[in-house]
């Protein structure tokens, strides 16, 4: 069985922030029974938005994404719950929204690649990373909800 304290980061991304999209980005995460266990709105800066895309630094696109990650308010959650980094990266769908199923986040939701409203951990070990970047451990809130026995196979 699956741990159900294994927890993500995801960043709701300027675009979402800025069409209005955050309640319905958020209650399709919280529709797939995980829970949020810290979230905030916060204005990345370039620093830290070097930090948190460090893998592509080399990569072509790398000053585009700073720009754009940077560009406005995003929303910063943790959430948790079993296999969540694949329950979460599943809901968001395919990084290139055209390539995207419907019924995922950007499937239904995303313009391009460029835009594609959402960023998931790809892994529990980057999530602890990119958790880390973003939230205290005291920001963390650690509680059940009294329906999970209901969501979650005890």
């Amino acid at each position: 069985m699956a741990d159900n304290k294994e927890r993500t980061l995801v960043l709701l991304k300027p675009d979402a922030v800025q069409r209005g999209l955050v309640g319905t980005i958020i209650g399709r995460l919280e529709g797939r029974g995980l829970l949020i266990a810290a979230m905030k709105l916060i204005h990345m800066d370039k620093a830290m938005a070097s930090r948190h895309y460090e893998a592509h630094v080399e990569r072509p696109f790398f000053p585009g994404l700073v720009d754009f990650i940077t560009s406005g308010p995003l929303v910063a959650m943790v959430l948790q719950g079993p296999n969540v980094v694949e329950m979460v990266r599943n809901t968001m769908g395919a990084t290139n929204p055209l390539q995207s199923s419907p019924g995922t986040i950007r499937g239904d939701l995303a313009t391009d690649i460029g835009r594609n409203l959402v960023h998931g951990s790809d892994s529990l070990e980057a999530a602890q990373r990119e958790i880390a970047l973003f939230f205290e451990e005291s920001e963390i809130v650690d509680y059940s909800r009294s329906v999970d026995p209901w969501v979650i196979e005890q």
